[in-house]
């Protein structure tokens, strides 16, 4: 299944102006910063990369859940629904969240 195109010009031009490329990745497109993923889109759903210690506070939001596509959940990853990603507000405060990880790691 393609990724959703349209979620994934969303996360695009919120992230306009910042330092990121976009790679192939999850079946979808991942978004990284200094080569860190910040965020992305799997099928209909975004994935966020978050800090770890924030992960289960975080879970705690409606429309969140672990991401977990190979068997193997990933502590400091989610997965939005697109009901939790539907406004261009719940959007942003997601792409936040993963930028402010992302600029916290040490560039690759």
């Amino acid at each position: 299944m393609a990724y959703n195109e349209k979620l994934a010009e969303r996360i695009r031009s919120d992230l306009d102006g910042l330092p990121f490329i976009e790679k192939k990745m999850f079946g979808g497109v991942g978004f990284l910063i200094h080569g860190n993923m910040a965020c992305g889109v799997n099928k209909d759903n975004m994935i966020v990369r978050v800090d770890p210690e924030k992960h289960e506070k975080l879970l705690e939001k409606k429309y969140t859940r672990v991401f977990d596509i190979t068997g193997k959940p990933m502590k400091g990853w989610l997965i939005v629904d697109p009901d939790g990603c539907k406004t261009a507000k719940q959007l942003s405060s997601w792409v936040k969240e993963g930028v402010g990880f992302a600029l916290t790691l040490p560039p690759k």
